[in-house]
């Protein structure tokens, strides 16, 4: 029980996991926006706008770098680990979306219509712009959990 109300406790913790709430329900209303449906799939699902991943990483960050100074091993490792991530969201997991809707033209060109098995997930990076989005939304979220919670 101790364990839990600690966890609970963790505004880092909380900033991150808010962030990536906060990425995902307007990544969800977006998207329904811009399609004029509502698809709860987008609640959980990777690419889109804002980030989710560049949002957690930024506000697990901006939390360290409040917390505990930007001169502390603690924000430069979560630092360091938000570069990696929104790094790898914008350029090797854009190129992965990108290589799968090629693939899925030439499976649905060989085969009659779209097999729902070989169907390969295309929605899965982010543009610069959707990083940059989602950073923002994460220092925003950072900002607030720790001066108002």
């Amino acid at each position: 029980m101790e364990l839990l109300r600690e966890v609970l406790q963790n505004r880092v913790l909380l900033a991150g996991v808010g962030a990536w709430l906060a990425a995902q329900v307007l990544k969800t209303v977006i998207h329904a926006i811009l399609n004029k449906r509502l698809d709860l799939s987008r609640m959980v699902g990777d690419g889109g706008m804002p980030s989710g991943h560049s949002a957690t990483v930024s506000a697990v960050a901006t939390m360290c770098a409040l917390t505990q100074g930007t001169d502390s091993a603690v924000f430069a490792v979560s630092m360091v680990l938000a570069i990696i991530t929104c790094h790898d969201a914008m350029n090797s997991r854009q190129e992965i979306g990108k290589q799968a809707a090629v693939l899925n033209k030439l499976i649905s060109d060989m085969i009659e219509g779209e097999d729902p098995e070989t169907v390969l997930e295309e929605f899965v990076g982010h543009t610069p712009f959707q990083v940059c989005a989602g950073v923002l939304l994460g220092v925003l979220v950072g900002f607030a959990m720790y001066y108002w919670a």
